[in-house]
């Protein structure tokens, strides 16, 4: 029976193999209780040794292993914000970084509700203005936003993605990069959208994070 460690190793792989961590670059987290198995510094997603993880607190403490991935803030702050959450996914993929470049459709969610699936397997997904990497006040910042999400921008940088088991924030990752990959095709032109009933059906029937106020399909919909 395969434990955290190797679920963890499997993702690293399944995402690589995706070209979705291109290098060392991406890190990968669970969570057990109070404490956090995480990449370290400088790991290759493509061949994690689940032997040489990083084990920490969810104050960040390093409790066991190697020094961990710098982006650790970004998952203990993701933990803290639900307790639901055992797993965060934080990616450098090409279309959701590029994504992260560009204005944020609403004060919500950096991109609008193209497809049903990005509603149901992600949900909204605020920008997060840009901190350099590991910066703590990024994660504080992510950490105190008082809307319901599970999936984030960081601008000019990449996604990160929470789940309740690493399957669903790995799900999460790719489904977030196919949503990007998707608006960029679009570009900037008139787009249909989810309307807000078509929304709220999804997210009452998944459980996703998506505040509909408003008039869907225009910038600042979702927003407070």
């Amino acid at each position: 029976m395969s434990g955290p460690r190797d679920e963890l190793a499997a993702a690293g792989a399944r995402l690589a193999g995706l070209g979705l961590s291109p290098g060392s670059s991406g890190n990968l987290s669970v969570r057990e209780g109070d404490r956090i198995l995480i990449t370290p510094t400088g790991a290759d997603l493509a061949a994690l040794d689940t032997g040489a993880l990083s084990e920490l607190s969810l104050d960040g403490t390093l409790l066991a292993g190697p020094r961990p991935s710098k982006e650790f803030p970004l998952h203990t702050a993701f933990y803290r914000r639900d307790p639901e959450l055992t797993a965060v996914v934080h990616l450098h993929s090409r279309h959701a970084a590029a994504v992260s470049c560009l204005p944020a459709w609403s004060e919500r969610s950096a991109i609008p509700p193209l497809t049903p699936y990005f509603v149901m397997r992600v949900g909204q997904t605020p920008l997060i203005p840009y901190a350099a990497p590991g910066d703590p006040a990024q994660a504080e910042l992510l950490e105190g936003l008082r809307f319901g999400f599970r999936a984030a921008l960081l601008q000019n940088h990449g996604p990160v993605v929470a789940g309740t088991s690493m399957g669903a924030a790995a799900d999460g990752a790719v489904e977030l990069e196919e949503v990007c990959a998707l608006r960029l095709l679009l570009g900037g032109g008139e787009q249909r959208l989810l309307e807000d009933g078509e929304i709220t059906e999804l997210t009452g029937r998944y459980g996703s994070p998506w505040d509909v106020a408003g008039t869907a399909g225009t910038v600042g919909a979702g927003a407070a």
